[in-house]
C-alpha cells in the first residue's frame, strides 16, 4: 500500500460528519395521538427541576410558608363547621362534623390549587417554549407533581386530628391510596384541557377560579352526597371529584355509606377527561409556540 494511501486511512472522520450523525429532527405528529411518554422519560431531569423549581417559588419570601397548606383546608373546616355543621345543622353521616369535612377539604385543596396554577402552567413558562424544545407536557406535569407535597401535608393534619379526637382509622384506609390516585388523575386530566386552552384563549385565566368555587359546591364538602337523590344524583355524580372525595371519606373515616356508584361514575367520567385532555394537548401542543 502506497504511503499516502496509509495516511487516508488513519485520517480521523470530519467534524461535521460527526455532528451530522447526532442531529435529531423533530416533527409535528400528525392526526390524533397522545404525548409520548418516552419524551417525558427523556426529559425526566427537566422534570424533576421544574417540580423543584416549583416548592421553592411557592414557598420563597413567604412569612409562614409551608403553614399556609395547612390553613388552606384548616380555615375553610372551621368555618363550615360553624355554619353548617352547627347552625344549619347539616348532617355529616353520623361523624364528627370537623372530621368530615377536613376529609373532603384534603382532596378539594388539592384538586383546587393545583387545577388553578396548573391552567396558567403553559402561560408561565412561556419563554421556555418558545426558546427551546422540551416536551410541553412535562411542564403541567410539574405542577401537578409538586403540588403532592401540600397533599401530603394536609394528610399528616388530618391524621393528627383523627389520633387527637380517639378516631382511629379503619382498615378501609389502606383503601385511601386509589383514591388519592383517582384524584390526580382527575385533576391531571383537568389541567390538560385548562393548561392548553389557555394558550389560545386567555379567558381561562379568568374563567378558572369562578370555575373552581363553584364546583366546590357542586361536591360533598360541607354537606354529604346522600342528600342528593334521584335523578339529580346521576346527574351529580359527573363531577368526578365527588366519587373521589366520596371514597376518600369512607376508607378514611369509615362513613356509613355506599359511595360506590359514585366511584365507578368517577372513574368513568375520569378515564374519558384524561384521554381526551391528552389528545387534545397535543394536538395543539404544535402551536404551542406560535400563538403563545
Amino acid at each position: 500500500m502506497a504511503p499516502h494511501d496509509q495516511a487516508e486511512t488513519r485520517r480521523p472522520p470530519r467534524v461535521a460528519d460527526a455532528r451530522a450523525s447526532q442531529v435529531t429532527t423533530i416533527e409535528p405528529s400528525g392526526g390524533l395521538s397522545l404525548p409520548s411518554l418516552r419524551e417525558v422519560w427523556t426529559g425526566r431531569e427537566l422534570l424533576w427541576f421544574l417540580v423543584l423549581r416549583n416548592i421553592k417559588v411557592r414557598y420563597t419570601q413567604t412569612v409562614l410558608g409551608a403553614t399556609w397548606t395547612l390553613l388552606q383546608p384548616l380555615l375553610p373546616m372551621v368555618v363550615f363547621t360553624v355554619f353548617f355543621g352547627r347552625l344549619a345543622d347539616v348532617p355529616s353521616d353520623g361523624l364528627p362534623y370537623y372530621l368530615f369535612s377536613l376529609s373532603g377539604l384534603v382532596v378539594w385543596a388539592y384538586f383546587a390549587s393545583t387545577v388553578t396554577q396548573g391552567s396558567q402552567s403553559l402561560v408561565s413558562d412561556a419563554p421556555l417554549i418558545t426558546k427551546v424544545y422540551v416536551p410541553r407536557v412535562i411542564i403541567p406535569l410539574a405542577m401537578l407533581l409538586s403540588g403532592l407535597l401540600d397533599l401530603a401535608i394536609t394528610l399528616m393534619l388530618l391524621l393528627g386530628l383523627l389520633v387527637a379526637a380517639g378516631h382511629a382509622p379503619p382498615l378501609t384506609a389502606l383503601l385511601a391510596v386509589p383514591f388519592l390516585v383517582l384524584t390526580v388523575l382527575i385533576t391531571f386530566g383537568a389541567v390538560l384541557w385548562l393548561s392548553a386552552l389557555n394558550v389560545r384563549f386567555r379567558d381561562v385565566r379568568v374563567a378558572v377560579p369562578f370555575l373552581v368555587q363553584t364546583l366546590l359546591f357542586l361536591t360533598p364538602i360541607a354537606y354529604p352526597a346522600s342528600l342528593v337523590t334521584g335523578t339529580w344524583r346521576i346527574i351529580y355524580a359527573v363531577n368526578p371529584v365527588v366519587g373521589a372525595v366520596e371514597g376518600f371519606r369512607w376508607s378514611v373515616l369509615g362513613a356509613d355509606t355506599n359511595p360506590w356508584a359514585l366511584v365507578v361514575t368517577s372513574v368513568i367520567v375520569t378515564v374519558i377527561l384524561v384521554f381526551t385532555g391528552a389528545l387534545y394537548f397535543r394536538r395543539l401542543d404544535r402551536t404551542f409556540a406560535d400563538v403563545i
